[in-house]
Protein backbone atom coordinates (compact mmCIF):
# COMPACT_ATOMS: atom_id res chain seq x y z
CA UNK A 1 0.00 0.00 0.00
CA UNK A 2 1.66 3.08 -0.90
CA UNK A 3 1.18 6.24 0.71
CA UNK A 4 -0.44 9.00 -2.17
CA UNK A 5 -0.95 12.80 -1.38
CA UNK A 6 -3.21 14.22 -4.09
CA UNK A 7 -3.13 18.19 -4.18
CA UNK A 8 -6.38 20.07 -5.10
CA UNK A 9 -9.93 18.43 -4.67
CA UNK A 10 -11.12 19.59 -8.43
CA UNK A 11 -12.61 16.78 -10.68
CA UNK A 12 -9.84 15.02 -11.81
CA UNK A 13 -8.40 14.97 -9.04
CA UNK A 14 -10.98 13.08 -6.73
CA UNK A 15 -11.42 10.62 -9.58
CA UNK A 16 -7.83 9.77 -9.40
CA UNK A 17 -7.80 9.54 -5.25
CA UNK A 18 -11.27 7.12 -5.83
CA UNK A 19 -9.47 4.78 -8.49
CA UNK A 20 -6.47 4.89 -6.49
CA UNK A 21 -8.03 4.07 -2.85
CA UNK A 22 -9.58 1.25 -4.57
CA UNK A 23 -6.68 0.25 -5.82
CA UNK A 24 -5.65 -0.41 -1.86
CA UNK A 25 -3.35 2.69 -1.71
CA UNK A 26 -3.68 5.46 1.33
CA UNK A 27 -4.63 8.69 0.25
CA UNK A 28 -4.72 11.78 1.24
CA UNK A 29 -6.19 15.08 -0.38
CA UNK A 30 -5.35 18.86 0.38
CA UNK A 31 -7.21 21.73 -0.66
CA UNK A 32 -6.43 24.90 -0.39
CA UNK A 33 -10.10 26.22 -0.38
CA UNK A 34 -13.05 25.01 2.07
CA UNK A 35 -15.04 22.48 -0.47
CA UNK A 36 -14.49 19.82 -3.09
CA UNK A 37 -15.07 20.34 -7.48
CA UNK A 38 -12.32 22.85 -8.53
CA UNK A 39 -14.65 24.93 -11.01
CA UNK A 40 -17.38 23.00 -10.69
CA UNK A 41 -19.46 25.70 -7.87
CA UNK A 42 -22.69 26.93 -7.11
CA UNK A 43 -23.67 29.92 -5.98
CA UNK A 44 -27.05 29.96 -3.54
CA UNK A 45 -29.33 32.71 -2.34
CA UNK A 46 -33.00 32.28 -0.93
CA UNK A 47 -34.44 29.50 -2.30
CA UNK A 48 -32.03 30.04 -5.37
CA UNK A 49 -29.39 27.79 -6.84
CA UNK A 50 -26.78 28.51 -9.54
CA UNK A 51 -23.90 26.14 -11.33
CA UNK A 52 -21.03 29.11 -11.54
CA UNK A 53 -18.72 26.64 -13.95
CA UNK A 54 -20.07 23.79 -16.32
CA UNK A 55 -23.65 23.53 -16.30
CA UNK A 56 -24.11 20.50 -19.01
CA UNK A 57 -22.34 17.04 -18.90
CA UNK A 58 -21.10 15.56 -22.58
CA UNK A 59 -19.58 12.25 -22.45
CA UNK A 60 -21.49 10.80 -19.43
CA UNK A 61 -19.46 7.74 -19.78
CA UNK A 62 -16.76 8.67 -18.57
CA UNK A 63 -18.46 9.16 -14.87
CA UNK A 64 -20.37 5.68 -15.43
CA UNK A 65 -16.87 3.77 -15.81
CA UNK A 66 -16.08 5.89 -12.87
CA UNK A 67 -18.44 4.59 -10.53
CA UNK A 68 -18.36 1.36 -11.87
CA UNK A 69 -14.47 1.04 -11.52
CA UNK A 70 -14.55 2.40 -7.78
CA UNK A 71 -17.96 0.84 -6.18
CA UNK A 72 -21.07 -1.42 -6.59
CA UNK A 73 -23.51 1.27 -7.08
CA UNK A 74 -23.33 3.20 -10.16
CA UNK A 75 -23.86 6.56 -11.75
CA UNK A 76 -27.44 6.71 -12.13
CA UNK A 77 -28.28 5.61 -8.50
CA UNK A 78 -26.80 8.49 -7.63
CA UNK A 79 -27.47 11.22 -10.02
CA UNK A 80 -30.07 11.56 -12.20
CA UNK A 81 -29.22 12.03 -15.65
CA UNK A 82 -31.70 13.69 -18.14
CA UNK A 83 -30.55 14.42 -22.10
CA UNK A 84 -31.53 17.85 -23.17
CA UNK A 85 -33.67 17.96 -25.85
CA UNK A 86 -33.11 20.44 -28.26
CA UNK A 87 -29.83 20.27 -27.19
CA UNK A 88 -29.43 23.84 -27.91
CA UNK A 89 -31.55 27.10 -29.36
CA UNK A 90 -29.31 29.31 -31.18
CA UNK A 91 -30.58 32.88 -31.60
CA UNK A 92 -27.78 34.78 -34.65
CA UNK A 93 -27.10 38.47 -35.07
CA UNK A 94 -29.33 38.45 -37.76
CA UNK A 95 -32.47 37.60 -35.68
CA UNK A 96 -32.48 33.83 -37.11
CA UNK A 97 -33.37 31.14 -34.50
CA UNK A 98 -33.05 27.80 -35.18
CA UNK A 99 -33.18 24.28 -32.53
CA UNK A 100 -30.93 21.81 -32.81
CA UNK A 101 -32.12 18.04 -32.11
CA UNK A 102 -29.65 16.11 -29.57
CA UNK A 103 -27.74 14.09 -30.99
CA UNK A 104 -29.39 13.47 -34.18
CA UNK A 105 -27.39 14.06 -37.50
CA UNK A 106 -30.02 14.15 -39.76
CA UNK A 107 -32.77 16.04 -37.71
CA UNK A 108 -29.80 18.65 -37.44
CA UNK A 109 -29.22 18.81 -41.40
CA UNK A 110 -33.00 19.32 -41.63
CA UNK A 111 -33.02 21.82 -39.12
CA UNK A 112 -31.04 23.89 -40.62
CA UNK A 113 -31.69 23.41 -43.87
CA UNK A 114 -35.78 25.06 -42.87
CA UNK A 115 -34.00 28.02 -40.66
CA UNK A 116 -31.28 28.61 -42.79
CA UNK A 117 -32.11 27.55 -46.27
CA UNK A 118 -32.09 24.54 -48.50
CA UNK A 119 -28.36 23.28 -48.87
CA UNK A 120 -27.24 25.13 -45.20
CA UNK A 121 -27.89 21.42 -43.51
CA UNK A 122 -25.86 19.74 -46.10
CA UNK A 123 -22.93 21.83 -45.77
CA UNK A 124 -22.73 21.77 -42.36
CA UNK A 125 -23.20 17.49 -42.59
CA UNK A 126 -20.39 17.11 -44.63
CA UNK A 127 -18.16 19.29 -42.31
CA UNK A 128 -19.11 17.21 -39.55
CA UNK A 129 -17.92 14.15 -42.16
CA UNK A 130 -14.37 15.18 -42.42
CA UNK A 131 -14.68 16.07 -38.28
CA UNK A 132 -15.11 12.68 -37.66
CA UNK A 133 -11.87 11.75 -39.62
CA UNK A 134 -9.96 14.14 -37.04
CA UNK A 135 -11.88 13.03 -34.67
CA UNK A 136 -11.10 8.91 -35.20
CA UNK A 137 -7.06 9.93 -36.23
CA UNK A 138 -6.81 11.48 -32.61
CA UNK A 139 -9.19 10.10 -30.03
CA UNK A 140 -7.19 7.28 -28.75
CA UNK A 141 -3.97 9.33 -28.31
CA UNK A 142 -6.07 12.55 -27.33
CA UNK A 143 -8.64 10.88 -24.77
CA UNK A 144 -7.41 7.28 -24.16
CA UNK A 145 -3.78 6.62 -24.03
CA UNK A 146 -1.19 8.66 -22.04
CA UNK A 147 0.39 10.83 -23.49
CA UNK A 148 3.83 10.04 -26.03
CA UNK A 149 6.76 11.32 -25.34
CA UNK A 150 7.01 12.19 -28.41
CA UNK A 151 4.19 14.83 -29.61
CA UNK A 152 5.30 15.70 -32.95
CA UNK A 153 2.49 13.31 -34.59
CA UNK A 154 0.10 14.84 -32.56
CA UNK A 155 1.79 18.42 -33.72
CA UNK A 156 0.36 17.93 -37.18
CA UNK A 157 -3.21 18.86 -38.27
CA UNK A 158 -5.65 15.88 -38.76
CA UNK A 159 -8.28 17.67 -39.98
CA UNK A 160 -9.07 16.46 -43.64
CA UNK A 161 -9.59 20.59 -44.99
CA UNK A 162 -11.26 20.92 -48.37
CA UNK A 163 -8.32 22.02 -51.13
CA UNK A 164 -7.79 25.43 -51.01
CA UNK A 165 -6.13 26.09 -53.68
CA UNK A 166 -2.35 26.81 -55.25
CA UNK A 167 -2.19 30.07 -54.02
CA UNK A 168 -4.02 30.38 -50.66
CA UNK A 169 -2.65 29.65 -47.15
CA UNK A 170 -4.13 25.99 -45.86
CA UNK A 171 -6.74 25.50 -43.72
CA UNK A 172 -5.51 25.07 -40.17
CA UNK A 173 -7.47 27.41 -37.95
CA UNK A 174 -10.99 26.44 -37.36
CA UNK A 175 -12.06 30.18 -38.68
CA UNK A 176 -10.64 29.36 -42.18
CA UNK A 177 -13.12 26.09 -41.80
CA UNK A 178 -16.15 28.67 -41.43
CA UNK A 179 -15.11 31.02 -44.22
CA UNK A 180 -14.06 28.65 -46.65
CA UNK A 181 -15.79 25.50 -46.39
CA UNK A 182 -19.58 26.41 -44.43
CA UNK A 183 -20.54 29.13 -46.56
CA UNK A 184 -22.71 31.22 -44.23
CA UNK A 185 -22.29 33.42 -41.64
CA UNK A 186 -24.61 31.75 -39.34
CA UNK A 187 -22.99 28.54 -40.16
CA UNK A 188 -19.49 30.25 -39.19
CA UNK A 189 -20.79 31.50 -35.94
CA UNK A 190 -22.72 27.77 -34.90
CA UNK A 191 -18.97 26.33 -35.59
CA UNK A 192 -17.25 29.23 -33.73
CA UNK A 193 -19.76 29.22 -30.19
CA UNK A 194 -18.09 25.01 -29.97
CA UNK A 195 -14.70 26.66 -29.72
CA UNK A 196 -15.84 29.61 -27.53
CA UNK A 197 -17.32 27.93 -24.94
CA UNK A 198 -14.23 25.71 -24.62
CA UNK A 199 -12.32 28.86 -24.27
CA UNK A 200 -10.83 28.87 -27.86
CA UNK A 201 -10.84 32.15 -29.81
CA UNK A 202 -11.96 30.46 -33.29
CA UNK A 203 -9.12 32.82 -35.42
CA UNK A 204 -6.21 31.00 -33.31
CA UNK A 205 -7.98 27.39 -32.28
CA UNK A 206 -6.37 24.61 -35.26
CA UNK A 207 -8.45 23.18 -37.27
CA UNK A 208 -8.50 20.09 -35.39
CA UNK A 209 -11.23 22.06 -32.97
CA UNK A 210 -13.70 20.87 -35.67
CA UNK A 211 -13.82 17.40 -33.21
CA UNK A 212 -15.65 19.58 -30.60
CA UNK A 213 -19.18 20.22 -32.41
CA UNK A 214 -18.50 16.64 -33.77
CA UNK A 215 -18.28 15.12 -30.27
CA UNK A 216 -21.49 16.98 -28.71
CA UNK A 217 -23.17 16.53 -31.59
CA UNK A 218 -22.76 12.50 -31.93
CA UNK A 219 -22.67 11.49 -28.40
CA UNK A 220 -25.42 14.51 -27.04
CA UNK A 221 -25.91 16.27 -24.33
CA UNK A 222 -27.05 16.07 -20.39
CA UNK A 223 -27.94 17.63 -17.66
CA UNK A 224 -27.29 16.39 -13.93
CA UNK A 225 -30.72 16.66 -11.65
CA UNK A 226 -29.88 19.64 -8.93
CA UNK A 227 -27.08 21.07 -11.25
CA UNK A 228 -23.27 19.65 -12.30
CA UNK A 229 -22.67 20.36 -8.22
CA UNK A 230 -24.68 17.02 -7.52
CA UNK A 231 -21.68 15.75 -9.66
CA UNK A 232 -18.94 16.75 -7.75
CA UNK A 233 -21.04 15.76 -4.25
CA UNK A 234 -21.30 12.61 -6.09
CA UNK A 235 -17.52 11.71 -7.05
CA UNK A 236 -16.96 13.18 -3.50
CA UNK A 237 -19.30 10.91 -1.67
CA UNK A 238 -17.52 7.98 -3.62
CA UNK A 239 -14.09 9.06 -2.44
CA UNK A 240 -15.35 9.39 1.18
CA UNK A 241 -16.85 5.68 0.71
CA UNK A 242 -13.32 4.84 -0.32
CA UNK A 243 -11.93 6.41 2.91
CA UNK A 244 -10.05 9.09 0.95
CA UNK A 245 -9.02 11.06 3.29
CA UNK A 246 -9.55 15.33 2.52
CA UNK A 247 -8.01 18.04 4.18
CA UNK A 248 -9.42 21.18 3.42
CA UNK A 249 -8.46 25.08 3.95
CA UNK A 250 -4.66 23.61 3.74
CA UNK A 251 -2.83 25.03 0.85
CA UNK A 252 0.16 23.38 -0.46
CA UNK A 253 3.16 25.17 -1.44
CA UNK A 254 6.32 23.25 -2.86
CA UNK A 255 6.09 19.65 -3.85
CA UNK A 256 9.40 18.11 -1.89
CA UNK A 257 12.26 16.49 -3.82
CA UNK A 258 14.86 13.78 -2.83
CA UNK A 259 17.61 12.14 -4.94
CA UNK A 260 15.49 13.16 -8.43
CA UNK A 261 12.00 11.98 -7.00
CA UNK A 262 8.83 13.60 -5.68
CA UNK A 263 8.68 12.46 -1.89
CA UNK A 264 6.44 14.40 -0.74
CA UNK A 265 4.76 17.71 -0.01
CA UNK A 266 4.71 20.78 1.94
CA UNK A 267 2.33 22.63 3.72
CA UNK A 268 1.96 26.22 3.64
CA UNK A 269 2.01 26.28 7.82
CA UNK A 270 5.50 24.28 7.68
CA UNK A 271 4.17 21.12 7.60
CA UNK A 272 5.86 18.10 4.96
CA UNK A 273 3.60 15.19 4.23
CA UNK A 274 5.91 12.25 2.87
CA UNK A 275 4.33 10.44 0.18
CA UNK A 276 5.44 7.51 -1.81
CA UNK A 277 3.37 9.63 -4.85
CA UNK A 278 2.21 13.17 -5.62
CA UNK A 279 -0.53 13.87 -7.80
CA UNK A 280 -1.13 17.26 -8.35
CA UNK A 281 -4.44 18.26 -8.98
CA UNK A 282 -4.62 21.69 -9.27
CA UNK A 283 -4.00 23.50 -12.34
CA UNK A 284 -0.69 22.96 -13.57
CA UNK A 285 0.55 26.49 -14.32
CA UNK A 286 -0.44 27.42 -10.40
CA UNK A 287 2.77 25.16 -9.01
CA UNK A 288 5.05 27.30 -11.01
CA UNK A 289 4.14 30.82 -11.79
CA UNK A 290 1.78 33.51 -10.28
CA UNK A 291 -1.24 33.44 -12.59
CA UNK A 292 -2.34 37.47 -11.13
CA UNK A 293 0.47 38.15 -13.97
CA UNK A 294 -1.03 36.54 -16.42
CA UNK A 295 -3.74 38.79 -17.42
CA UNK A 296 -0.97 41.49 -17.84
CA UNK A 297 0.75 39.35 -20.28
CA UNK A 298 -0.25 39.76 -24.18
CA UNK A 299 -1.20 36.23 -25.23
CA UNK A 300 -4.97 35.34 -25.91
CA UNK A 301 -5.74 33.68 -22.91
CA UNK A 302 -9.83 33.48 -22.12
CA UNK A 303 -11.67 33.36 -18.40
CA UNK A 304 -15.57 32.36 -18.22
CA UNK A 305 -18.47 35.25 -17.37
CA UNK A 306 -20.97 34.05 -15.20
CA UNK A 307 -24.03 36.28 -14.55
CA UNK A 308 -26.79 34.51 -12.04
CA UNK A 309 -30.14 35.74 -11.98
CA UNK A 310 -33.24 35.61 -9.62
CA UNK A 311 -36.43 35.31 -12.00
CA UNK A 312 -39.56 36.18 -10.14
CA UNK A 313 -42.52 34.36 -12.80
CA UNK A 314 -42.48 30.59 -13.98
CA UNK A 315 -40.92 29.22 -17.04
CA UNK A 316 -42.59 29.46 -19.77
CA UNK A 317 -43.39 25.74 -21.27
CA UNK A 318 -42.08 26.10 -24.67
CA UNK A 319 -38.53 27.70 -23.06
CA UNK A 320 -35.21 26.30 -23.96
CA UNK A 321 -32.77 24.15 -21.73
CA UNK A 322 -29.90 26.26 -23.20
CA UNK A 323 -29.69 29.35 -26.01
CA UNK A 324 -26.91 30.28 -27.22
CA UNK A 325 -27.44 34.31 -28.45
CA UNK A 326 -24.22 34.25 -31.25
CA UNK A 327 -22.12 37.18 -31.08
CA UNK A 328 -23.15 40.85 -32.39
CA UNK A 329 -20.75 43.64 -32.77
CA UNK A 330 -18.33 43.36 -29.43
CA UNK A 331 -20.10 41.18 -27.77
CA UNK A 332 -19.34 38.57 -26.52
CA UNK A 333 -21.56 34.86 -27.49
CA UNK A 334 -23.41 34.56 -24.71
CA UNK A 335 -24.84 30.95 -23.32
CA UNK A 336 -28.39 31.14 -21.36
CA UNK A 337 -29.05 28.31 -19.20
CA UNK A 338 -32.64 27.67 -18.33
CA UNK A 339 -33.13 24.34 -16.34
CA UNK A 340 -36.65 23.00 -15.90
CA UNK A 341 -35.31 21.87 -11.80
CA UNK A 342 -37.42 22.64 -8.83
CA UNK A 343 -33.87 21.61 -6.80
CA UNK A 344 -32.50 25.43 -7.98
CA UNK A 345 -35.79 27.54 -6.92
CA UNK A 346 -37.56 28.40 -4.49
CA UNK A 347 -40.95 27.06 -5.90
CA UNK A 348 -42.68 27.02 -9.19
CA UNK A 349 -43.19 30.88 -9.36
CA UNK A 350 -39.63 31.68 -9.76
CA UNK A 351 -36.86 30.60 -12.35
CA UNK A 352 -32.84 30.25 -11.59
CA UNK A 353 -30.65 31.41 -15.22
CA UNK A 354 -27.60 31.42 -15.79
CA UNK A 355 -25.95 33.46 -18.70
CA UNK A 356 -22.16 32.82 -19.05
CA UNK A 357 -19.87 34.01 -22.13
CA UNK A 358 -16.00 33.39 -22.83
CA UNK A 359 -13.75 36.51 -22.45
CA UNK A 360 -10.16 37.24 -23.18
CA UNK A 361 -8.50 38.89 -20.07
CA UNK A 362 -7.67 42.14 -20.53
CA UNK A 363 -6.60 44.03 -17.43
CA UNK A 364 -8.37 47.05 -18.28
CA UNK A 365 -11.81 44.86 -18.47
CA UNK A 366 -15.01 46.74 -17.12
CA UNK A 367 -16.53 43.73 -15.65
CA UNK A 368 -19.64 45.38 -14.74
CA UNK A 369 -20.00 46.57 -18.28
CA UNK A 370 -19.79 43.07 -19.60
CA UNK A 371 -22.00 41.33 -17.41
CA UNK A 372 -24.81 44.29 -18.67
CA UNK A 373 -24.17 43.39 -22.22
CA UNK A 374 -24.73 39.48 -21.58
CA UNK A 375 -28.26 39.92 -19.93
CA UNK A 376 -29.04 42.66 -22.58
CA UNK A 377 -28.66 39.31 -24.82
CA UNK A 378 -30.13 36.94 -22.46
CA UNK A 379 -33.04 39.00 -23.16
CA UNK A 380 -32.99 37.25 -26.58
CA UNK A 381 -33.87 34.26 -24.65
CA UNK A 382 -36.13 34.99 -22.21
CA UNK A 383 -39.39 36.99 -22.28
CA UNK A 384 -39.56 39.95 -20.03
CA UNK A 385 -36.59 39.34 -17.96
CA UNK A 386 -35.73 42.97 -17.01
CA UNK A 387 -39.08 43.12 -15.60
CA UNK A 388 -38.55 39.56 -13.93
CA UNK A 389 -35.36 40.59 -12.18
CA UNK A 390 -34.50 39.99 -8.85
CA UNK A 391 -30.89 39.66 -8.12
CA UNK A 392 -28.25 39.38 -9.91
CA UNK A 393 -24.87 37.99 -8.83
CA UNK A 394 -21.90 38.68 -11.21
CA UNK A 395 -18.87 35.95 -11.17
CA UNK A 396 -15.68 37.09 -13.23
CA UNK A 397 -12.48 35.36 -14.20
CA UNK A 398 -11.29 37.24 -11.28
CA UNK A 399 -13.31 34.98 -8.42
CA UNK A 400 -12.47 31.92 -10.91
CA UNK A 401 -8.77 33.19 -9.90
CA UNK A 402 -8.87 33.40 -6.29
CA UNK A 403 -11.29 30.21 -6.29
CA UNK A 404 -8.67 28.44 -8.22
CA UNK A 405 -5.69 29.55 -8.64
CA UNK A 406 -6.18 30.91 -11.95
CA UNK A 407 -8.16 32.80 -14.26
CA UNK A 408 -7.77 30.82 -17.44
CA UNK A 409 -10.77 28.45 -18.67
CA UNK A 410 -8.27 25.03 -19.63
CA UNK A 411 -9.78 23.83 -22.92
CA UNK A 412 -9.18 20.11 -24.18
CA UNK A 413 -6.30 19.09 -25.82
CA UNK A 414 -6.54 19.39 -29.57
CA UNK A 415 -4.00 17.79 -32.29
CA UNK A 416 -2.61 20.51 -34.57
CA UNK A 417 -1.63 23.94 -34.00
CA UNK A 418 2.08 23.16 -33.97
CA UNK A 419 1.48 21.44 -30.73
CA UNK A 420 0.99 24.55 -28.59
CA UNK A 421 -2.91 23.38 -28.06
CA UNK A 422 -1.35 20.02 -25.99
CA UNK A 423 -1.48 20.41 -22.01
CA UNK A 424 1.05 18.93 -19.50
CA UNK A 425 1.53 15.21 -19.69
CA UNK A 426 0.28 13.07 -16.74
CA UNK A 427 3.30 12.06 -15.75
CA UNK A 428 5.73 14.99 -14.77
CA UNK A 429 9.75 15.10 -15.93
CA UNK A 430 9.84 14.71 -12.04
CA UNK A 431 9.63 10.87 -11.36
CA UNK A 432 6.93 10.17 -8.96
CA UNK A 433 4.74 13.52 -9.54
CA UNK A 434 1.55 13.40 -11.83
CA UNK A 435 -0.77 15.53 -12.99
CA UNK A 436 -4.50 15.35 -13.00
CA UNK A 437 -7.43 17.74 -13.38
CA UNK A 438 -8.22 20.32 -16.43
CA UNK A 439 -4.53 21.36 -17.02
CA UNK A 440 -3.31 18.17 -17.61
CA UNK A 441 -3.54 15.91 -20.57
CA UNK A 442 -6.02 15.16 -22.00
CA UNK A 443 -7.32 18.60 -20.84
CA UNK A 444 -9.96 20.80 -19.73
CA UNK A 445 -14.22 19.59 -19.64
CA UNK A 446 -15.98 17.69 -17.10
CA UNK A 447 -15.26 14.76 -19.33
CA UNK A 448 -11.56 15.71 -19.84
CA UNK A 449 -11.20 15.91 -16.29
CA UNK A 450 -12.58 12.58 -15.25
CA UNK A 451 -10.57 11.06 -18.23
CA UNK A 452 -7.24 12.60 -16.36
CA UNK A 453 -8.02 11.12 -13.32
CA UNK A 454 -8.04 7.73 -14.66
CA UNK A 455 -5.16 7.82 -16.90
CA UNK A 456 -3.35 9.07 -13.57
CA UNK A 457 -4.40 6.07 -11.45
CA UNK A 458 -3.17 3.66 -14.37
CA UNK A 459 -0.10 5.13 -14.31
CA UNK A 460 -0.02 4.73 -10.52
CA UNK A 461 -1.12 1.39 -10.05
CA UNK A 462 0.12 0.01 -13.84
CA UNK A 463 3.55 1.69 -14.14
CA UNK A 464 5.30 1.13 -17.30
CA UNK A 465 3.11 -1.52 -18.56
CA UNK A 466 -0.22 0.86 -18.98
CA UNK A 467 -1.35 1.54 -22.48
CA UNK A 468 -4.37 3.72 -21.62
CA UNK A 469 -8.05 3.09 -20.45
CA UNK A 470 -10.62 1.74 -22.94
Amino acid sequence: MARIVVIGAGMGAMAAAARLAVAGHRVTVYERGGTYGGAVRRFAWDGFAFDTGPGLLHLPAVYRDLFVKTGKQPLEERVELTQVDPASRHVFADGTRVDLPNASRAGTVSALDAALGAGAGERWGDFLVRAREAWDRTRRPLLEEPQPADTSPLAREPYPALKAGILRHPTNTLAKIGARELGDPRLTALLDSYAWSYGFDPATAPASAAVLPYMEQTFGTWYVKGGIRALADAVYERCRERRVEFVFDTPVVEVVEKDGWATGVLLEGGEVVEADHVVAGAPVPALYRDQVAALGEERDLTGRMTVCLALRGAREPDAAHRTVVHASGDRPTVTVLRPDDPALRPDDAHESVTVSATVRLRPEHDWAEIAEEMIAAAESAVPGLRERLLRQEVRTPEDTLRETGTAEVPGPALAGGRGVFLPAANRSPLPGLYFAGGWSHPGGGLAHAGMSGALVAGLIVEGDDFRGSR
